[in-house]
């Protein structure tokens, strides 16, 4: 319950300078203690928030700006990733991996809605967000320890890739049944229709791909293109410009096909590499980017959650308690039985699980878009916070034991 402090209904800018002054304070804490700053920028909403202190609500004007916060965050995600690296986490014994490390943890999430008689949709979002595991969280945690361009690194790193690549799917197939009528000749007549726009788009994807990989392959012809077409534009940050709508063109194309906008805003940021547009463009991007989600959008997307976050909603702390319990093993033991049919030795197997375990960004967006749609409640939603923050503190505590274990 929060503390009865009268309701100050601050302007809007005052609201966003004291939301982003707090995150960003908190964040740099969390930072301090090796943490992802998400963690402190979320306690920051809850503190201020109606949680606790109660002098800001999380108003629509607040809302839009969390918007776009997802949206950067998706393509920061998609900047990450490289088209090859997804091939690779689809060849040989990796896929192993990758389908165990995804639908153990998704089955147990949904046993979970099952035992404790939750409606379908929560019960499949549940499964969702123990499933997916943060590839942002895992990349910055991997950097931190200096273990990214390691092959166990690279191993964690493509299978994090495919089972967010799964969970963006399913999302799209839930948004679409949310409205259906719950009958089974509609339901597969809607998972029918949802997977032909998601196959259409994927072709889209995959030949716009083979595209630009022909293109690359003629050593700096994009980046000249790219460099005479900059020289033509006087407006500054041009090239930013030309990204943004880039990416807006595929965002735009799943929402009118009915798909959520950060299907279309992560495949396209997927299709940006050095290759195609040069390193020193990419960099350009890169900072852009992360200067305008990580300096600000991000933080008041985070510190939203915080405002949306209610402690005195959860009244089951079974639910509570058993959600974390199932998503802290399920990914674990997910990942090692994966490992063990990919014939990786114990130790590897074991980091393997622990690395995937971080959910951070991409679970607290996909339980925000589950909330916004009215799929799951208040409750729930509070539920899967805690999830993600308490498997994101320990993974990096449990990953530095894990690869000194495989050193040794």
């Amino acid at each position: 319950m929060g503390i009865n402090l009268p309701f100050f209904d601050l302007p809007f800018f005052a609201s966003l300078l004291l939301l982003l002054a707090v995150a960003r304070f908190f964040g740099e804490i969390m930072e301090r203690f090796k943490q992802p700053a998400m963690i402190g920028e979320i306690l920051a909403g809850i503190i201020l928030g109606p949680s606790i202190l109660n002098i800001i609500h999380r108003t629509e004007d607040l809302k839009v700006i969390s918007e776009l916060g997802v949206f950067l965050l998706i393509i920061i995600a998609g900047l990450e990733i490289n088209f090859e690296d997804i091939l690779k986490s689809l060849k040989g014994r990796n896929i192993i991996i990758s389908l165990l490390a995804f639908f153990v943890p998704f089955l147990s999430g949904f046993f979970i809605g099952r035992y404790y008689n939750l409606n379908e949709m929560a019960t499949i979002f549940i499964g969702l967000c123990i499933a997916i595991t943060a590839l942002p969280v895992s990349i910055r945690i991997l950097m931190d320890f200096g273990k990214l361009n390691t092959p166990l690194g690279q191993k964690i790193i493509s299978v994090a890739i495919f089972d967010d690549i799964i969970a963006l799917t399913i999302l799209g197939i839930i948004l679409d049944l949310k409205d259906v009528e719950p009958t089974l000749t509609n339901i597969s007549k809607t998972v029918l229709f949802t997977i032909l726009k998601l196959s259409s788009f994927i072709i889209l994807i995959i030949a716009s791909y083979s595209l630009i990989k022909r293109v690359s392959q003629k050593k700096n012809f994009m980046e000249d293109k790219l460099n005479y077409i900059l020289g033509l534009l006087k407006g500054k940050e041009s090239l930013s410009a030309l990204f943004f709508v880039f990416v807006l063109i595929f965002a735009t194309i799943t929402e009118s096909i009915g798909l959520h906008f950060i299907i279309g805003a992560f495949f396209a940021s997927m299709l940006i590499s050095k290759e195609f547009v040069g390193k020193k463009h990419l960099s350009t991007i890169h900072n852009t980017t992360n200067g305008m989600a990580m300096g600000f959008l991000a933080p008041i997307f985070f510190a939203g959650i915080g405002l949306e976050f209610q402690f005195s909603s959860i009244t089951d702390f079974g639910i509570l308690t058993t959600i974390i319990l199932v998503s802290f093993i399920s990914k674990i033991v997910g990942g090692f039985i994966g490992s063990k049919l990919a014939k990786l030795d114990n130790k590897t197997s074991f980091a393997i699980g622990i690395g995937l375990n971080g959910r951070g960004i991409m679970e607290l967006v996909i339980a925000n878009i589950a909330y916004k749609a009215g799929i799951i409640s208040i409750e729930i939603f509070s539920m899967l916070v805690i999830m993600g923050v308490f498997t994101t503190i320990c993974t990096p505590l449990l990953l530095k034991k894990a690869f000194s274990l495989v050193e040794k």
